[in-house]
């Protein structure tokens, strides 16, 4: 292959949704509650509420029942009772909830569960505020800084996965249609991966810094022959340092990829192996992302390869996007449309442009909230993402089921 240098049912839950439940129909059914009560439509509403947000507590932070209290969609948590957890990571679950209007956190002594609290407006995930919330003041899931270092800490990664990104490490598996490759016309590509958060807390300055992992492996299938031949896999590590702060966000990463002609492919008659490049090499990168409103976001940065083969790989790279999540959704609420673009340029090639585009619908479940489930179309256009075949141009359009928790 010769090279050119031009052209990625929880029993716990059960319980407390039973209770929910219970309460909610309790209230529907009117008899047994004064009369007020019966034409009191959003005070049922809070109560059934209240039991799903305390269902989410007990589930995936270990709080008790009493901690919440909700009135027309505000969601009042007592400081006291979620002491040594992140109140970040608890409003950021919270928020997600279908039909929270608003999240307080109250200070020891402040409004109480059983009093009034004023109508708040909604408040969007994401938005800005820079350090704890005072008492009755609504909180961002992002925003609250934690009180102390936190190992494995709940939620997601504070830097955001890059959706359009063809080797940021998830969960994904596309049909691809590759309109030049010399060895694959219908190709099947899947990866596997996942970023993990090790360490979490504060920062001086009311934001939070994060220390993770990250590993993936991508894979690519030639779908037209006999056996599905294996023709490329990637093999990435990275150790990223993260820093938010409201809705800006930055990551410092150190990662490794080392790529592999899959042995079915070697088999073939018309491969030379004495051709077989060994891409291998170490890289530092730095990417900084603001998000506009919940809505769009966009990113940007570079890098730089070390400990490179082959060793005259030209080291520079800048990396840049855009990805646009509109207010609008479907099926009571558990999808939404997306989009994102993602392009690279490379002194390897110089500097000409991989664009890899991907849109579709995201699936979230409104109540949980978390993971994203997304059926996105794709296109991509610029130097091959598999390894192996770096030094040739490719073009492709496709679809995929994408993972991100």
């Amino acid at each position: 292959m010769e090279r050119s240098m031009h052209p990625p049912a929880d029993r716990k839950l059960f319980r407390p949704l039973l209770l929910s439940g219970l309460l909610g129909a309790a209230a529907l059914l009117g008899p047994s509650l004064p009369a007020s009560a019966q034409t009191d439509l959003p005070a049922r509403q809070d109560v059934f509420l209240a039991g799903y947000v305390s269902a989410v507590l007990e589930r995936d932070f270990a709080l008790p029942a009493e901690a919440v209290s909700v009135q027309d969609g505000v969601v009042t948590l007592r400081r006291e009772a979620i002491a040594g957890k992140s109140s970040a990571e608890i409003v950021r679950a919270i928020e997600k909830l279908k039909g929270v209007r608003a999240v307080r956190v109250t200070e020891a002594g402040g409004t109480g569960a059983g009093e009034a609290q004023a109508p708040t407006p909604a408040i969007a995930s994401g938005a800005a505020q820079s350090r704890p919330a005072a008492e009755g003041t609504p909180v961002s899931p992002r925003a609250t800084s934690a009180e102390k270092t936190v190992a494995l800490p709940p939620g997601k990664p504070l830097f955001d996965a890059l959706l359009a990104d063809p080797r940021w490490a998830h969960f994904s598996a596309s049909y691809q249609y590759y309109d030049n490759d010399e060895d694959v016309t219908h190709a099947g590509s899947t990866s596997f991966g996942e970023t993990f958060s090790l360490l979490r807390g504060p920062t001086g300055d009311g934001g939070n810094w994060e220390l993770g992992f990250q590993a993936g492996v991508f894979a690519l299938f030639d779908l037209d022959s006999e056996s599905k031949d294996l023709i490329n896999a990637d093999y990435w590590v990275g150790i990223p340092v993260t820093y938010r702060h409201d809705n800006f966000s930055a990551m410092a990463r150190l990662y490794h990829q080392s790529s592999h002609l899959g042995d079915e492919y070697l088999l073939r008659e018309d491969v030379n192996q004495n051709n077989r490049v060994n891409l291998s090499y170490e890289a530092v990168d730095l990417l900084l992302s603001y998000e506009f409103d919940d809505t769009y976001r966009v990113y940007g940065g570079g890098g730089f390869l070390f400990h490179k083969e082959p060793s005259d790989l030209k080291p520079w790279s800048a990396q840049y996007g855009l990805e646009i999540t509109p207010d609008v959704t479907f099926f009571d609420g558990l999808a939404r449309p997306v989009f994102a673009a993602d392009l690279h340029n490379r002194e390897e090639n110089d500097w000409s442009t991989d664009l890899s585009l991907r849109g579709g619908i995201e699936f979230t479940n409104p109540v949980v909230g978390g993971r994203r489930v997304m059926l996105l179309l794709e296109y991509y256009s610029g130097r091959n993402p598999n390894g192996q075949f770096y030094d040739r141009r490719l073009d492709y359009a496709g679809i995929g089921l994408h993972i991100f928790y």
